[in-house]
């Protein structure tokens, strides 16, 4: 008898929490989270985002309340700093760390995806886009 197979719900839960824990361990390393990562590329896109911005972007990775903390830890770590109230720019030092994550994060993104070939992730990407429209557009 075949195995039934899981609800996408938990398949998706369950990535996503590997994707976390697993990128977490990758930046440790460096004092950084997943969501300090995404902080600071969010950040380092534009160069003088605010805060709003921030949290507008990543609403749907993390809650208020861990993006606040995100925030607050890439400032005092000295990733970013605030060249006006209420806005954050990565500073000299933070880019140039930024610069030596990105081989670990490359790294952690080349084993996320092994034995998946490009088509099969374009797939699964298109299928869960088309899953959140389904879910998010407007009703019939």
């Amino acid at each position: 008898m075949k195995p039934k197979p899981k609800p996408i719900g938990h398949l998706l839960n369950r990535t996503d929490a590997a994707l976390t824990r697993v990128m977490d361990g990758t930046l440790g390393e460096f004092g950084l989270t997943r969501v300090a990562w995404q902080v600071l590329n969010v950040v380092q896109d534009d160069g003088g985002t605010t805060d709003a911005e921030v949290l507008s972007v990543l609403a749907a990775n993390a809650d208020v309340t861990t993006l606040t903390a995100a925030i607050d830890t890439v400032l005092a770590d000295g990733w970013a700093s605030r060249p006006a109230p209420g806005r954050l720019a990565l500073t000299p030092d933070g880019a140039r760390r930024l610069t030596e994550v990105a081989t670990h994060v490359a790294a952690f993104r080349a084993r996320s995806v092994e034995g998946i070939t490009t088509e099969e992730y374009r797939t699964a990407v298109h299928v869960l886009e088309r899953m959140i429209e389904n879910l998010e557009g407007p009703r019939a």
